[in-house]
């Protein structure tokens, strides 16, 4: 069963989701998907995926200098 996670990130152009896009595709796998909403105030990414945890995918965005909170 895929989970979708939500997140607030410091990410605000595209030139950094090109940055993180091999990161989070080798992450999440082929099973899963992920986006970014730059136009949402708090420069959204959703998440979905199966057994990849929240905070794996917050240090992924922080080990890469971003700000990276889940939202529940």
């Amino acid at each position: 069963m895929k989970t979708i996670l939500v997140f607030k990130t410091s990410v605000w152009g595209e030139s950094q989701v090109r940055q993180l896009r091999p990161l989070l595709n080798q992450l999440v796998n082929k099973d899963g998907c992920w986006n970014f909403d730059l136009e949402d105030c708090d420069n959204i990414l959703r998440v979905e995926t199966q057994g990849v945890p929240a905070p794996s995918i917050a240090s992924l965005l922080h080990s890469n200098g971003f700000h990276c909170e889940e939202l529940h």
